[in-house]
């Protein structure tokens, strides 16, 4: 079994070896133990349950929040020509109708779900017929409502255990407290489970804090001291373009990265800064989950994080590579101020909660007690201005929804067009001898897509059709429009919007079900997370690393000795120890040699007669520890 896994891991992912934590959760998991893995960013988490995944008979089913993470791993696994597939929202019924009879009898190796589908009848149904190797818990510590971002449908997790009690379940998590642990432990039921911790010491990463009232001019200065590759965190999306435009005219390439520009657009940025063509990305936090780019040498802040989990991960971007890399936090007393200020505003009241509600089911045109798990096009200033709602507020109050299991905002995500048959060949070929205007595009479809497009759904870019049939892009889409229209095919359009799904039937406003116990500790939590950030920017008793060790539990002695404060430390008490080195030196001389002019000794010891070497012998004199002849000779003083 062990040759088998290194072999995977060799033979699919092109790596040499384990890294040690990884090797003994991977053992654990293939042992059949209920798993937990506390994995700090950078720490290779996929791997923990891709290697077991591949290595067991079955589907491996990974439960995970981040929808464009799901993405990109199934976009990775199949480019490794592994069977996987994904379900969120956006996607038709008939789509994830499709999907999961795949993953019941089309040999697929991996199926990942975002964890409200879990309770979904669909879903729970083929979910029983699977043949599932393992449950994998991505995020874990959403399950928790003491995390930074809990989610309550994965309070449902252990509710799907019961289907196939003998599989076990692994959970990841890059940040969580010892009481978010233990709570993970609870809410999946883990039975004789273990536990593996991987250090929050980064010994590779300086941290320090900078505070200024131009941070603008500190983060240039910053910039051009320590040369590669660096990642500006700020907060709104605004002070992204206007500082890569400041950077650019300084001549430091450097692009604008956030969640309201085109997939297009960040796209194309992401690529030109992971290719070095772009130096700096100046981003809000939507940038950097699963970029794995090793060699980022600074990460810097201008805003302070919400919480240090938050800025634990961001400023952990940086220096995967082991080689020394530096996370800048530039702060003010405004800052201070301003976090605590917006921490109480993030959970509105109670009232306000139920009016955006209503709002939402207005703009959409709901009935009470419909479009349970129906998604749409979602234009949060369109709908703020429509009901003359403050787009901060709405968007804190969305969140709370969210939190509450009503609904879930995604935020901008590509979804290529994807086309699937819905009738067999020959049904097909009566519909071309039918539809002579639909001929060619079953035809060309055919022949760039090949048969899959009968099995499962099928990424097409309607561009490409169009060009190799030589008419236009709109007429194409048109053709597949019919096609969909006569009910042989089903044709999802390209969406680059951002998505608003009803998790749950719409209820009466009015009698919302809203957990008011939860959210006032929720509120509590978040007000205690910020004073722990401020905590951490204003502190300079610890160093910097041993503060986030603890934060999340972690008991240490040792320090950093890379950190501002490490470094002000040293060099505090840096005189000291040099004038003991001085002292030792003087008194030894003057032992072995007995009297000495201060040429002499400066010679002897190695040392220039500098001002500061000469008021030491001064004060060695004074103090009565040296003799000074009336030749001016020096001497150990004689204590008979």
């Amino acid at each position: 079994m062990e040759s088998n896994l290194l072999q995977i891991l060799r033979q699919v992912f092109g790596l040499e070896d384990f890294r040690p934590v990884q090797k003994q959760v991977i053992d654990s998991v293939m042992e059949g133990k209920d798993t937990l893995a506390l994995l700090p960013t950078g720490g290779g988490k996929s791997l923990c349950y891709q290697v077991p995944g591949l290595a067991r008979e079955g589907i491996c089913l990974v439960i995970s929040p981040l929808i464009a993470l799901m993405k990109d791993q199934v976009d990775n696994l199949k480019a490794k020509g592994i069977k996987a597939a994904a379900i969120y929202s956006g996607m038709s019924y008939r789509e994830i109708d499709t999907t999961l009879d795949n993953c019941i009898y089309g040999d697929f190796k991996f199926l990942y779900v975002s964890p409200e589908r879990l309770k979904q009848e669909l879903f729970i149904e083929r979910f029983r017929q699977m043949n599932i190797n393992l449950i994998a818990v991505d995020e874990a510590h959403c399950i928790s409502q003491w995390g930074y971002d809990f989610r309550p449908p994965y309070l449902e997790i252990a509710a799907i255990r019961v289907f196939h009690p003998k599989v076990n379940v692994i959970a990841l998590t890059a940040s969580a407290t010892p009481q978010v642990c233990a709570d993970i432990v609870e809410k999946l039921e883990m039975k004789s489970h273990r536990e593996f911790y991987q250090s929050f010491s980064r010994r590779n990463l300086s941290y320090s804090v900078r505070l200024v009232e131009n941070k603008l001019e500190k983060g240039i200065e910053i910039l051009k001291r320590i040369p590669g590759t660096a990642i500006w965190y700020v907060r709104n999306r605004q002070g992204t373009h206007q500082i890569a435009k400041v950077l650019t005219q300084l001549g430091i390439s450097a692009a604008a990265y956030h969640a309201g520009m085109s997939n297009a657009d960040r796209a194309d940025r992401q690529e030109a800064w992971k290719a070095n063509q772009v130096r700096v990305i100046v981003s809000t936090n939507a940038f950097g989950m699963g970029i794995d780019k090793p060699d980022v040498r600074v990460v810097i802040h201008s805003d302070l994080p919400e919480n240090l989990e938050n800025y634990y991960q961001e400023a952990g971007r940086a220096g995967r590579d082991g080689k020394k890399a530096f996370a800048v936090l530039l702060s003010n007393e405004q800052d201070f101020e301003l976090l605590s200020n917006r921490s109480a505003l993030v959970y509105p009241a109670i009232d306000f909660l139920k009016r955006v509600y209503q709002c939402l089911a207005n703009y959409f045109q709901l009935a009470v007690g419909s479009n349970m798990l129906s998604s749409f096009d979602f234009d949060l200033s369109d709908f703020c201005n429509t009901y003359e709602l403050a787009v901060l507020d709405a968007f804190y109050a969305l969140k709370v929804l969210a939190e509450e299991g009503f609904v879930e905002v995604n935020e901008s995500f590509f979804t290529p067009s994807r086309v699937h048959f819905r009738v067999d060949p020959s049904r097909l070929y009566e519909v071309q001898i039918a539809y002579a205007k639909l001929d060619p595009v079953i035809k060309m479809l055919l022949r760039t897509y090949g048969g899959n497009l009968f099995s499962e759904y099928i990424k097409i870019q309607e561009s490409k059709l169009a060009k190799s049939l030589d008419m236009r892009e709109a007429d194409v889409v048109k053709l597949l429009q019919d096609l969909e229209k006569l009910e042989v095919m089903d044709y999802d359009q390209r969406k680059d919007k951002p998505q608003l799904t009803f998790l749950t039937p719409r209820y009466d406003a009015g009698k919302l079900p809203l957990n008011h116990q939860r959210i006032k500790a929720r509120k509590e939590l978040t007000l205690e997370k910020a004073k722990r950030m401020v905590d951490f920017a204003q502190q300079n008793r610890i160093c910097r690393t041993q503060f986030i060790q603890e934060y999340f539990g972690e008991k240490t002695d040792n320090v950093c000795g890379i950190c501002d404060i490490c470094i002000e430390m040293k060099k505090n008490k840096a005189p000291e120890s040099q004038e003991e080195r001085m002292k030792a030196k003087v008194f030894e001389t003057l032992a072995e040699f007995g009297e000495l002019s201060e040429r002499e000794l400066f010679e002897k010891i190695k040392k220039p007669a500098s001002a500061y070497h000469l008021k030491l012998i001064r004060q060695w004199v004074d103090q009565g520890q040296i003799s000074r002849s009336s030749d001016d000779l020096l001497s150990l003083q004689s204590h008979e």
